[in-house]
């Protein structure tokens, strides 16, 4: 395959033997590389060319020094609070500014005469307010924005001249003053000969300067394009069609370099593979079986995938050529510094700057982030006691605890972090102080990510030290975050070797023998038809700017020429969708498997290996037979033995190893935490009156001070919690509602005369050994009973429940199906009642009753054990019998825990 590189060189070299005086013009920086290694082939001694790619070349004839977009963004800030009486603030600005700036940039290229096109644009809208009858209605925002586009001319004339007084500009402006400059240049370079290789789509500036140097008679322009779309209305040769017509140099000069390798034999697959994960993975798989990458290209439409990438090549890629960036914004010290920001930003949101406390998610994530917490030993401690201590917010205090142990210099860094915001320079000089702090212990890869943001933030406390924009804390951020989103850590190879991992546009004048080419989708080639301008469609065409029209033939070029020479073609697309245009194949694959019948097609999918997932089982062993023993002496608690019936698992972890459950601080009220709060209330409420027959003077009373106990029983439970605000509130409430509901439907029972209420316990600890068959040891059960009453003669076994239980999960007809039917509540009251005719040796004169109060379901009152299938006479009296006959069926689950033959295993129909 001979590269069009290499076919351009050998022409010029039949008219030009020497290169002292010659200029080389590329489309990019990289094909320099590639024109170089050509030379050193083809010619063995000799001076080579002057090479520079298009921008360099503008900046020359024009002598304009290009600046970046946030330089740019703060002069014209500076422009516009000269202009505008009542300027918006700087953050508001630059949501709006950029865009104009990009339009002042495209004007300026095409070199549209800026009166015009503005009295046009002011013309229009002025049109659009006009009204016969005089009525149209203008909001303060319709206002603002016919205000903004009447003075677009004023900012634009106004920014013109300031930045040429300072010799600084954008691109556009670079090449309008290139276009005034040109014919002087050209006067002083009369001894040069220019050659422009490998250009496609030119902006009308370009367009004059290419065809001011070609009429000097010894400059040479070479294309790039295949007479397939040159000689039809393809557009991938719709620019090239369009110069050859209208430019006076093709008059007398034929156009140079048309191609006729595109027909030639290829081998072409399309393949549709689901989400971008799974065509990288295959592409993995293609270079795999590739035995050599000399001229091999890896194309990637969608840049954003090249992290993934580069952890997905095979072991046999032992050299790669990487042109693109890796995103700063992906590199792990960016996470820090965003913790750093988001310290500050959720102090402000949540109006803890006064007291200068922080966030305790905020405080976490930064002493977890890998470069933290590697030089503090103690943060695990710290954080467990955030947890059991509740606190929701940090104040400086604990952290100057939690740095004790370390070095005075990390101490000194990390204190002055948390130290109240002042302004936005002492900020930044924070930040720099701990990226100093952070390059003492990391190694060289990691030192270069520091020193790309430690040039980033001194980019910006240099900005704010000269114009002092950056008022707070958000505007900084929104800054921080646009500065590394556009920069990249580049990275050093040897650019003729090996794989080259590339984007769309580094292709340009290259050529490979094997390509692959990933995310080959609509959105992406070619790219979203979205314009984000204050330009209309309309009014650009009028004016000939581009619109998505050009950009799309801009990709259908790059597209196509990337195929022209190649033998062997891999594209590939992602089949989902996912967002708007994924799953959509690129309209360019479609027409290239139109115009060739040599594609093939087909869809991979990753294999989906089925692993037979085997349920947890654990044999029990000597160490858990003697916790097994350990749990009989202290005892079984209902709770405990429902655990094991529904995940036996489950109770091996809590009670075998004694695993607890992770405390975490609790910024919203648990649910277990309100169950708490509400039986602890009810206990002090009716403690005073254990042994008493309740009246109604008794619940009045209750009702008065229940509320002032809910708070004192919240803060035991819910330590440092706010409860003013927010959802916390809400169930502060509901809490509330909850007693003062229960204590009403008690008044509502006492006000009948014929009913007499007796407390006999609260939150009593009742407890009774059993013997059990095969077990050499008597077995301990325990429980806590939440209240035992008499009412008119029965003895009631209450337990409360503050969330929604029905009677059907108390209705018990048969006890060996307690189990099977997951009547663990049931299995809970009949225990207590068990316990409780154990302790205090209940003979079973009165009736004995067990059941449930609900708070969620209070209008039931009391849901007792039921015994009788027929709803319309019900059996809630406990006997003897009845006792005996549930303790028999207990001491088999019993069994089952203590039996050496049957494992802790998982149930297979968990739902969780």
């Amino acid at each position: 395959m001979q590269s069009f590189i290499s076919e351009t060189i050998d022409d010029i070299l039949l008219t030009t033997k020497s290169f002292e005086n010659v200029v080389f013009i590329l489309p990019s920086q990289r094909a320099k590389v590639f024109v170089k290694q050509e030379f050193k082939d083809k010619i063995s001694v000799g001076f080579l060319p002057e090479m520079m790619n298009i921008e360099q070349f503008i900046q020359q004839i024009s002598g304009i020094q290009k600046v970046d977009s946030i330089q740019l963004l703060f002069h014209f800030y500076s422009i516009y609070k000269n202009v505008e009486k009542n300027a918006d603030s700087f953050d508001i600005f630059s949501s709006w500014a950029l865009t104009v700036l990009q339009d002042f940039n495209e004007i300026d290229q095409h070199l549209v005469n800026t009166n015009d096109i503005f009295i046009y644009l002011r013309d229009i809208d002025r049109l659009r307010k006009w009204s016969v009858k005089g009525t149209f209605k203008e909001t303060e925002l319709i206002k603002d924005h016919y205000s903004f586009l009447e003075k677009m001319k004023t900012y634009y004339d106004a920014f013109y001249q300031f930045l040429l007084g300072k010799n600084i500009g954008y691109q556009g402006l670079m090449y309008r003053e290139a276009i005034k400059k040109v014919d002087q240049y050209l006067d002083e370079k009369s001894d040069k000969k220019f050659f422009f290789i490998g250009f496609n789509a030119l902006n009308k500036a370009e367009e004059i300067l290419f065809q001011k140097v070609l009429e000097r008679g010894n400059s040479e322009i070479y294309w790039d394009i295949d007479e397939v779309f040159f000689n039809s209305n393809h557009q991938a040769g719709k620019f090239i069609r369009k110069y050859k017509k209208e430019w006076k140099y093709f008059e007398k000069n034929k156009l140079k370099s048309l191609g006729n390798t595109f027909s030639s034999p290829k081998k072409i697959q399309v393949i549709g593979a689901a989400k971008n994960t799974t065509q990288i993975k295959y592409i993995g798989e293609i270079l795999e079986e590739t035995h050599h990458f000399k001229n091999t290209a890896l194309v990637l439409a969608d840049e954003t995938l090249m992290p993934i990438t580069l952890n997905s090549l095979p072991k046999n890629v032992n050299a790669i050529n990487i042109t693109m960036g890796y995103p700063l914004k992906d590199v792990p010290t960016s996470g820090l510094l965003f913790a750093v920001f988001q310290l500050f930003i959720s102090q402000e949101k949540l109006q803890k700057n006064i007291v200068n406390e922080f966030y305790y998610k905020d405080v976490i994530r930064f002493f977890k982030h890998q470069s933290i917490y590697t030089s503090i030993d103690n943060i695990d401690t710290f954080i467990t006691q955030i947890a059991q201590e509740n606190q929701t917010f940090i104040n400086e205090t604990l952290i100057a605890d939690l740095l004790k142990e370390v070095t005075s210099e990390v101490k000194e860094v990390v204190i002055n972090l948390f130290k109240p915001f002042t302004t936005v320079a002492n900020f930044i000089d924070r930040i720099l102080d701990l990226i100093n702090l952070l390059k003492e212990d990391v190694n060289t890869l990691e030192k270069e990510y520091l020193f790309r943001f430690y040039t980033a933030f001194t980019q910006l406390k240099t900005l704010e030290n000269e114009f002092e924009y950056l008022t707070d804390l958000k505007i900084l951020s929104h800054f921080f975050k646009q500065l590394i989103s556009s920069e990249s850590l580049s990275f050093q190879g040897e650019p003729l070797k090996g794989l080259q991992l590339m984007g769309m546009l580094e292709t340009r004048v290259l050529d490979f023998e094997t390509v692959i080419l990933a995310s080959a989708n609509e959105g992406i080639l070619p790219a979203s038809s979205q314009q984000n301008s204050f330009i209309p469609f309309d009014v650009k065409i009028e004016f000939g700017l581009p619109t998505y029209r050009e950009k799309d033939a801009i990709f259908s070029y790059h597209f196509f020429r990337l195929l022209q020479r190649a033998k062997n073609i891999f594209i590939l697309y992602n089949t989902e969708n996912d967002v708007f245009g994924s799953g959509e194949k690129s309209r360019f694959v479609t027409q290239l498997e139109m115009m060739r019948t040599d594609c093939v097609q087909k869809i991979v999918a990753p294999k989906v290996v089925s692993h037979k997932v085997d349920l947890k089982e654990i044999p029990k062993s000597d160490f858990i037979f003697e916790r097994l023993k350990e749990i009989a002496e202290s005892g079984f608690s209902p709770s405990s033995i429902t655990n094991y019936l529904h995940n036996p698992v489950a109770f091996y972890k809590q009670k075998i190893l004694k695993i607890q459950e992770f405390d975490d601080v609790e910024e919203t009220v648990a649910y277990n935490t309100l169950g708490t709060v509400v039986h602890e209330t009810l206990d002090e409420l009716y403690k005073p009156f254990i042994g008493k027959f309740l009246k109604v003077d008794a619940i009045l009373q209750m009702e008065k001070i229940a509320k002032d106990l809910v708070v004192k029983h919240f803060k035991i439970q819910f330590k440092n919690g706010d409860l003013s605000t927010g959802k916390n509130r809400l169930i502060f409430e509901v809490a509330n509602r909850f007693v003062t509901n229960f204590l009403a439907q008690e008044k509502k029972l006492l006000k009948d005369d014929r009913n007499q209420l007796k407390i006999i316990a609260t939150e009593e600890n009742l407890s009774a050994e059993i013997e059990i068959d095969g077990i050499d040891f008597p077995v301990k059960l325990h429980g806590n009973v939440d209240r035992v009453d008499e009412l008119n003669g029965e003895i009631r076994i209450i337990d409360y429940k503050s969330g929604m239980v029905k009677s059907t999960e108390l209705k018990v007809l048969n006890f060996e199906q307690l189990r099977e039917k997951e009547q663990y509540k049931a299995i809970q009251v009949l225990l207590y009642c068990f316990l409780f005719s154990k302790n205090k040796n209940f003979d079973f004169s009165k009736n004995l009753k067990a059941g449930i109060f609900s708070f969620k379901n209070l209008n039931s009152g009391f849901l007792a054990i039921n015994f009788s299938s027929n709803n319309r006479s019900p059996d809630n009296n406990i006997t003897p019998e009845k006792l005996e006959e549930f303790i028999e069926v207990l001491k088999e689950y019993i069994k089952e825990i203590y039996n050496p033959e049957i494992d802790f295993i998982e149930p297979a129909d968990l739902k969780y």
